[in-house]
């Protein structure tokens, strides 16, 4: 198996806008890098990157309600996000241009299936890695390591989970962000979606919303002026590259992909164009976990 490079072709700017109206990371507009496929992509006969690399197309999860992360709004021709960006550095080291790449809405609860019947052929969907998850799919990486953070007011005091205690923290009914934030004695409020929190958040009906930095980052990225992510991780999610079993070889070959990327500064590209629109910094790349032999 070989490591190819991903070419990033930039522009003066170093970045190709889909639509006007950067730095909005939730909306139907949104940044987005001009990635070229490796044109002599090779690998051994009979892997299923060869496979992939032969057909000329891949098929990819998403999220579609994450902004910053997998979203894709009415006027959206594809999904944009971390996830995405993440997705096409994949896929340009198949030698699959952006274009060739199938998007999939995937949401938590079809992750596995999704894999197990070949619905896709990865998954990239603020997907966990854990042993639970391992034991019916592949999960390559981690690509990102993130935790569960707060998302305030840009005008609020708190600082840390330890200034919300007494008060009221919202996050989507039945999460264990919930339980997490009941433990760091905070009074938790459940909502159907994402979206209703966040509006709690900017009326003053609750004090902060919770849930992983990483969407709370997109969050922010689309009115910075008035929300920002504040306090360190209490708790911790390593997003990780889902896969079918059936292929234990794309484990190497994602892990490959994905280290070239943290070497080359695709992936601190990818990250500055999407959770970087909040604000933060890209982080150091986290330390990827071997494959199975």
């Amino acid at each position: 198996m070989r490591t190819t490079r991903i070419k990033v072709a930039a522009a003066a700017a170093g970045i190709a806008l889909l639509a006007a109206g950067c730095g909005n990371a939730g909306s139907d507009e949104g940044e987005t890098r001009d990635v070229e496929a490796v044109e002599d992509a090779q690998f051994d006969e009979g892997t299923r990157m060869a496979e992939l690399n032969e057909a000329g197309e891949i098929t990819i999860g998403v999220k579609y309600d994450q902004p910053g992360i997998g979203f894709k709004g009415a006027g959206d021709e594809d999904p944009v996000g971390f996830d995405p960006e993440i997705g096409k550095i994949i896929a340009a080291n198949l030698g699959i241009d952006p274009e060739n790449i199938n998007w999939v809405e995937t949401i938590s609860d079809n992750r596995e299936p999704f894999l197990q019947e070949n619905e896709v052929d990865l998954v990239i969907a603020s997907y966990s890695i854990t042993d639970e998850r391992r034991e019916v799919v592949g999960q390559a990486g981690p690509y990102y390591v993130t935790g569960q953070q707060l998302l305030v007011p840009s005008d609020s005091d708190i600082a840390d989970v330890a200034d919300v205690e007494g008060e009221e923290v919202c996050s989507v009914t039945g999460s264990t962000s919930l339980d997490n934030a009941r433990a760091e004695g905070a009074e938790p409020r459940g909502f159907d979606t994402y979206s209703e929190c966040v509006d709690q958040v900017l009326d003053g009906t609750v004090a902060a919303m919770t849930t992983d930095g990483a969407i709370l980052l997109g969050y922010a990225a689309e009115q910075p002026e008035a929300l920002k992510v504040v306090g360190e991780p209490f708790s911790e999610e390593r997003y990780g590259i889902g896969y079918s079993q059936d292929y234990p070889e794309l484990c190497q070959f994602i892990n490959d992909t994905l280290e070239q990327s943290f070497e080359d500064g695709s992936w601190e590209e990818a990250f500055d164009i999407t959770l970087g629109e909040s604000g933060d910094d890209a982080p150091e790349p986290p330390a990827l976990d071997e494959c199975a032999a």
